[in-house]
């Protein structure tokens, strides 16, 4: 035998050796396929057992009891010539679809068909009715309330500053309210307006003033330097105003700071 022979027999002899072997990742990691453990099966109690018994019973009477009806019903029809079993069948048909459209009402009892066009179309929601008239008689009584021609019964002046507080007050109420005691908490600027529009803006801004709790406000009723006759008109009649509303205590003319002869500070009843 030659030494080509021998080789050839070694090779082939290496190959059925590792003929099931796999080659080792670049890493040199044999990942081993791991074995599962075979399934243990649950140990079946006496009453599952007779369960299941019965279960079985159960299926083999009802399959019993299909194939007696079957052949039964085999029987019936064999009686009938061919148009008479086209009658049963089609009558059978017949119950089966009027079962089904029957549930199919009931299922869609409550549903509205759409309109041709195929566009459902919601009822518009109404929003709450706003008593309009009633507001603008409410708005138009507040401006009516007070007079361009109220004849002050108590006000006190001094040179050109404007006093006054109502009766029943104590005098030291005004001091305070002139030293600037109170903080102004809001104010309005009746610059621009006529007037009519002058008078229920201040009545409809000492209403909001009460409903908010504010006590005490500022007025800014200017001195009059744009005026034709170059007199404060609106100050004149801002005082007259003032008097007549309930809620008023006291108002005196600002401090320098606050806009002097131009503005008037007023304090609220709480």
């Amino acid at each position: 035998m030659s030494l080509n022979d021998d080789t050839d027999d070694d090779l082939n002899l290496f190959k059925q050796a590792v003929a099931g072997v796999r080659p080792i990742k670049s890493v040199r990691i044999s990942q081993q396929q791991s074995q599962k453990p075979q399934p243990i099966p649950r140990r079946v109690t006496q009453d599952e057992r007779q369960a299941l018994r019965d279960a079985d019973t159960d299926a083999l009477l009802e399959k019993e009891w299909l194939e007696h009806e079957a052949s039964e019903i085999a029987a019936y029809k064999g009686n009938f010539d061919e148009d008479q079993r086209y009658a049963i069948n089609n009558l059978s048909m017949r119950d089966e679809t009027n079962s089904e459209l029957s549930l199919f009402k009931q299922s869609v009892a409550n549903v509205r068909p759409l309109k041709s066009d195929g566009v459902v179309q919601h009822p518009i929601k109404k929003p709450k009715p706003i008593p309009q008239q009633f507001q603008l008689d409410e708005h138009q009584a507040l401006a009516d309330s007070l007079s361009d021609h109220y004849i002050p019964s108590y006000e006190l002046e001094t040179g050109e500053e404007l006093l006054y507080i109502r009766d029943g007050h104590s005098p030291v109420v005004l001091s305070k309210l002139r030293r600037g005691y109170w903080v102004i908490q809001k104010q309005i600027d009746l610059h621009g307006l006529v007037s009519d529009e002058a008078r229920a803006y201040v009545s409809a801004f000492i209403s909001d003033c009460k409903k908010s709790g504010i006590r005490c406000v500022r007025i800014v009723h200017g001195k009059g330097l744009g005026s034709r006759n170059k007199e404060p008109i609106l100050k004149n009649k801002l005082r007259g105003w003032l008097m007549q509303k309930d809620e008023v205590i006291a108002y005196a003319q600002a401090r320098q700071q606050d806009g002097g002869s131009g503005a008037v500070i007023v304090l609220l009843k709480a």
